[in-house]
């Protein structure tokens, strides 16, 4: 069935017309075998936008969809592809998403495959840290020019989306491109947080514009209407090609490239390499979104309690991986659940369960009413001298206690809620700092570890 062009267009209008990209081993066989690719994925800066989910660990180890990371989507990805020689580039808060790598992504001996952490370090000709993407790449190019390749596939650690990168290495080798940039149709609404394009006939890109947000510069940037039955687009909206952030490009191209000072990708690299080398677009049409705030975190997760998902974890000829923790099942003792996901080793009791998404482990008591909630889970089931000491003192024990109500909120993970708390942002500002919690975009957040008292109303 069609899908949904853009964050904003509600699933019933549909655009245009999706084009799929299934998994196809005949390309392996093509010139452009897994020996030829090389895959960076950027794990970005301080992950401000996300906090406080980033105040304790980096934007790709941010848990989602009940038992993943974010990280895990580019690299199933890339091992879906058939590409498995991967660098991570991390920089803050990196301690649980080494541990998360270290832990899930381990190939056997027989292949050359691997997923390993590039953190930003001092030298002795550096001591600064990573000031931009094309930075990062730059100061770990003497670890990724000891490995062969021709082509290097750059990413971000932090969208959402489900991607045959054969598909861009096609386009890159048959437009002999030195650059290819995929690239996302979206709506006038979407154009000023994204670097707009335009290219010819041969897709080849003539114009990069870096977040444009004067009318007028948008009006210059917008998708002609002939393109859209070459794009398989429908309907009347204004739509403009958006970079994802995602890249191919020639070895010796990135070589020079990176030889001057330049810090950004999108901010610097691309717009000036489009005078001097062949940059190509790829236009991709199926559902993507950038994690880059809380609103849009939120709504991302709630998405995929839907009856039909945007993104679909089931799809099993394209799976996405994490690490394997062999939980036991979920158990339910009496409760009500409406278009909710529950993870592995769950316990419910008898509670009222709506829009939920409840991570691994996650522990619900009975009497709650839980309505639009990302529960996180915990790292570890509490111990029943656990459970009494923390109740001789009268603070909560790990996971949502009795009678308590929580509507448009997010728990991070090992969070003590006590009994007959009521957590929602309604009349609340939109973003507010509270020792216990924290309101951003008009979601309640509790941290990670926290402990909200019993009986506290937010």
């Amino acid at each position: 069935m069609p899908l949904a062009l853009s964050r904003n267009l509600p699933l019933n209008r549909p655009c245009f017309r999706a084009k799929r990209y299934p998994m196809k081993p005949e390309f392996m066989h093509s010139p452009v075998g897994e020996d030829r690719v090389f895959t960076i994925i950027l794990g970005g800066g301080q992950g401000t936008r996300l906090f406080p989910l980033t105040k304790e660990r980096a934007k790709p180890a941010v848990p989602l969809g009940g038992k993943y990371r974010l990280v895990d989507i580019p690299i199933s990805n890339c091992v879906n592809s058939g590409l498995k020689r991967i660098y991570l580039l991390t920089q803050f808060n990196s301690a649980s998403l080494h541990r998360h790598i270290s832990q899930s992504y381990k190939f056997d001996h027989f292949s050359r495959g691997f997923v390993e952490i590039l953190a930003a370090e001092q030298t002795l000709t550096d001591t600064s840290w990573y000031q931009g993407t094309a930075d990062a790449v730059r100061k770990n190019l003497m670890h990724l020019l000891s490995h062969p390749f021709e082509y290097l596939l750059i990413l971000s650690g932090d969208q959402l989306y489900r991607m045959d990168y054969r598909s861009i290495l096609k386009t890159h080798v048959d437009s002999g491109a030195d650059i290819t940039v995929a690239t996302l149709p979206v709506t006038r609404s979407d154009v000023p947080g994204f670097g707009i394009m335009q290219m010819n006939a041969d897709f080849r890109i003539k114009r990069f514009v870096e977040k444009p947000k004067d009318p007028a510069v948008q009006d210059t940037l917008r998708l002609e209407r002939e393109w859209y039955p070459k794009l398989g687009l429908d309907g009347d909206a204004e739509l403009f090609l958006a970079n994802m952030g995602i890249y191919v490009f020639n070895r010796a191209v990135l070589t020079r490239l990176l030889d001057n000072d330049l810090m950004d990708f999108g901010k610097h690299i691309i717009p000036s390499a489009i005078q001097t080398h062949r940059v190509f677009a790829h236009v991709f049409h199926d559902y993507w979104e950038d994690i880059g705030t809380i609103r849009a975190f939120f709504e991302a997760n709630l998405d995929l309690t839907s009856v039909l998902p945007r993104f679909n974890f089931f799809d099993m000829t394209a799976p996405i991986f994490t690490r394997p923790r062999y939980l036991p099942a979920s158990k339910i003792n009496g409760a009500t659940i409406e278009q909710s996901l529950i993870s592995d080793g769950c316990i419910i009791n008898n509670s009222t369960l709506n829009r939920t998404l409840l991570g691994i482990r996650g522990i619900v008591d009975q009497g709650c009413t839980l309505n639009r909630v990302v529960v996180m889970g915990n790292d570890y089931y509490e111990s029943a001298q656990s459970i009494a000491d923390h109740e001789a003192r009268g603070t909560p024990r790990i996971g949502i206690g009795k009678g308590t109500s929580i509507e448009n909120a997010i728990i991070d993970k090992n969070a003590r809620i006590g009994n007959n708390c009521v957590l929602s942002p309604a009349g609340k500002p939109a973003d507010v700092d509270h020792p216990l919690y924290y309101i951003r975009d008009g979601i309640v957040i509790v941290p990670k570890n926290a402990s909200i008292p019993h009986g506290t109303v937010i």
